[in-house]
């Protein structure tokens, strides 16, 4: 039965795939079963077969059982210790580093509605000030669910989900329209959201800063390689991975360093190049 039961949830992956265009087989096997199970339930499907019939009928349903398998949970400076430590202590050299006119290119991925994108703005912009920040600043954020960018592009948020902000932040990047608080037009401009699949696509690269945050988790251990082979491609060779709480990389030293380990940031190790290999060369 075991093996029947397998072979049924296999087909329902196959489906959600052809179908849909997500390919789930590199996540985490147990946790998405089970969540693709608390939707079953809530549907009053019996099995993976009568799930996959309840989604053909239904075709919104796929929404609803993408927010239950990704759990888009985010707020706005989400471990404030950590930005904290990114904005103080780990940008500043970096962006230092840097040509006063040279861009600076970021990455959110599995940005879901986009408060981390737009922590990552506001940040910049305390660095940089605004001027520099629509100049030279490019902010690529990107989810797989296609509603949680349509909240994203929107920045619209209530006055609770921006109750985590510094003190003045909300007066400096939040205009009030109705009972809803509106990211800065100006400096939303900079941030562009786009649909990205970790897994499948190819990632953006040149980068300066890569977050990444509590999003590995989600994958078995070969496609976290794999992710992060691609994540270490992505970074410029004086890049920096900004991880989340639940994540560590203590089996990928050859790729990353800690700047900070109980923050999760981490700088790039470059690969030698071809001269380097043949220096070394006994």
């Amino acid at each position: 039965m075991l093996s029947d039961d397998n072979t049924a949830f296999e087909a329902l992956l196959e489906y959600l795939k052809r179908s849909r265009g997500f390919d789930f087989s590199g996540y985490k096997r147990s946790s998405f079963q089970r969540r693709v199970q608390k939707q079953m339930h809530l549907r009053g499907a019996s099995s993976y077969e009568d799930y996959i019939d309840y989604l053909e009928v239904h075709p919104e349903e796929f929404v609803s059982l993408l927010s239950t398998v990704l759990i888009n949970v985010t707020s706005f400076f989400r471990d404030a210790a950590a930005w904290s430590y990114l904005q103080e202590q780990a940008l500043p050299p970096l962006l230092l580093a840097k040509s006063p006119n040279e861009p600076i290119r970021i990455w959110s991925v599995g940005c879901a509605s986009g408060e981390e994108a737009h922590t990552l703005a506001m940040i910049l912009t305390e660095l940089l000030g605004a001027t520099a920040f629509r100049q030279r600043v490019k902010l690529y954020a990107t989810d797989i669910d296609e509603d949680a960018l349509s909240h994203a592009r929107h920045a619209t948020y209530s006055q609770r989900d921006l109750e985590p902000l510094p003190e003045g932040y909300r007066e400096r990047y939040f205009e009030l329209s109705g009972d809803r608080y509106i990211f800065r037009a100006d400096l939303r401009r900079v941030v562009i959201f786009g649909r990205h699949d970790l897994v499948q696509d190819a990632p953006i690269s040149r980068l300066d800063l890569l977050v990444c945050r509590n999003t590995l988790m989600y994958f078995n251990a070969q496609t976290q390689a794999r992710i992060l082979s691609r994540l270490h491609f992505a970074l410029s060779n004086t890049g920096v991975l900004f991880l989340g709480k639940a994540e560590m990389l203590l089996t990928h030293t050859n790729l990353f360093t800690p700047i900070n380990l109980s923050h999760r940031i981490f700088a790039k190790v470059p690969k030698p190049n071809l001269g380097d290999r043949v220096l070394e060369t006994p």
